[in-house]
């Protein structure tokens, strides 16, 4: 382990809550649950304001709604949270070439690596930059955690929360450590923690003194030795730069079990669109098709077909997904699809995939006919997404608050609006309520309105 502070662990705070906030001035310093709504949804994130009414992620959406009834609860726009993510991304990777990101909102950066910082003072005054950064870019604020180490970077991180900046100074990870649950330290789960508690080990100190031996033995070997290490502040692992994504997937799950097979056959032909889409638009293509099936009983099943080559074609997708389909029992219902490419590369051979005139002509035929249904079914069901972005001819941009009932009510105001935007309700099929693009977030204004 290294013996200066140059490990840096960035954690946007409350991300995805964060990013609707200062999309919809209306929502600032509201309480915010964004997620699936459905039945079968769950949190992805809740903002601070939620928090304090016990909501938190991937707690189920019906005890979050029990327990806030009055937050607002807006569906994902993962589009948005991307873009802003790559900015965020682009600020790390101008401090150093190691940058490891862990999801869209929290990435390790070696501070070292990047000849930016080199001592506790330098690596404080890098760390506060950024988060000055951060916020005058997006308007969003992050946590900042300074260690020697990984895993005490990001233990400092969660001690920063929400927009603060926490350094430990090498020599002191022990005293910090010790009284600290066990939960502190990556691995330990509920399970765990529960396993250690039975053997009289709450506490990091604890954990400590237990000593290897006692540590395999109650956990196995691997675990063992990486727990004891961890508590004694031990942690080598280094940073790795971004990895080449291996795979390629979208999934959906559904609010009632679907039975009808003629249906779940639409649905995997569609994600398998979506799929191909995603492909394309990361410039790759892929020699296997992978099919997910999550049964009504909660049995998952994969399904693989390996190609004679990559490629991208929608077409040859789906009718892998169908065949691979064709070896699933759906008998009782189907509340999970997924459909998925790996064996990734980035080139296509097309020429490899021509299928025999007779059956395939007449499955494609089938899907041809079936497809218009499927793409009209799921426009009915999710035309008015709650807090995605539309446009009124004439009241122009805004977000969806709600709808039902044959009605949709829009707020109509914008990132950089002054105050909260006006509430109209519309009929579904209104033609002048259109679904749009989000509008890029206002630097400068930031969720808790403070200037940058």
């Amino acid at each position: 382990m290294r013996n200066a502070p140059t490990i840096l662990h960035l954690d946007m705070d409350a991300f995805y809550a964060s990013v609707e906030q200062a999309s919809k001035p209306s929502l600032r310093g509201k309480a915010v649950v964004v997620g699936g709504l459905g039945p079968r949804g769950v949190v992805a994130t809740a903002s601070y304001e939620a928090r304090v009414f016990g909501v938190h992620s991937a707690m189920p959406m019906a005890q979050a709604r029990r327990l806030a009834p009055n937050a607002a609860y807006l569906v994902p726009r993962f589009g948005l949270y991307r873009s802003i993510s790559e900015q965020v991304m682009a600020l790390l990777h101008e401090l150093s070439p190691l940058v490891e990101p862990l999801s869209l909102d929290e990435a390790f950066v070696d501070l070292e690596a990047g000849e930016v910082a080199w001592d506790a003072v330098s690596a404080r005054l890098v760390g506060e930059k950024l988060r000055a950064d951060i916020r005058a870019a997006t308007g969003l604020s992050g946590s900042v955690g300074l260690a020697a180490s990984k895993m005490l970077a990001k233990i400092a991180s969660e001690q920063a929360k929400p927009d603060g900046l926490v350094l430990i100074e090498p020599g002191t990870e022990r005293a910090m450590l010790g009284p600290m649950s066990v939960r502190t330290l990556p691995g330990v789960g509920p399970a765990t923690g529960d396993h250690l508690r039975r053997a009289g080990i709450t506490t990091v100190d604890e954990i400590a003194e237990a000593g290897e031996d006692e540590l395999v033995r109650l956990l196995g070997k691997a675990h063992g030795h990486a727990l004891h290490a961890m508590a004694l502040a031990h942690d080598e692992r280094p940073v790795v730069a971004e990895r080449e994504a291996k795979s390629v997937s979208v999934e959906d799950t559904y609010d009632v079990d679907i039975h009808d097979r003629l249906r779940v056959g639409m649905e995997v032909q569609r994600l398998a669109d979506r799929c191909v889409r995603r492909l394309r638009g990361a410039g790759l293509s892929g020699r296997t098709i992978v099919l997910k099936v999550r049964r009504y009983d909660f049995s998952t099943l994969t399904r693989s077909e390996t190609l004679r080559g990559p490629t991208d074609d929608p077409a040859v997708v789906r009718e892998a997904a169908a065949r691979l389909l064709d070896s699933v029992d759906t008998t009782g219902g189907v509340r999970l699809l997924g459909v998925g490419v790996t064996g990734l590369a980035d080139y296509t051979q097309e020429d490899l995939f021509a299928q025999a005139a007779g059956e395939a002509a007449e499955v494609l035929a089938e899907e041809d006919a079936a497809e218009p249904v499927a793409e009209q079914e799921v426009v009915v069901e999710r035309r008015w997404p709650s807090g995605h972005d539309v446009r009124h001819a004439e009241y122009g941009h805004g977000w969806v608050q709600g709808s039902g009932l044959g009605r949709v009510t829009v707020r109509f105001e914008t990132p950089g609006s002054v105050e909260p935007g006006r509430v109209r309700t519309f009929r579904v099929e209104d033609p002048e309520l259109e679904p749009v693009d989000p509008l890029p977030l206002v630097p400068g204004i930031p969720v808790d309105g403070v200037g940058a």
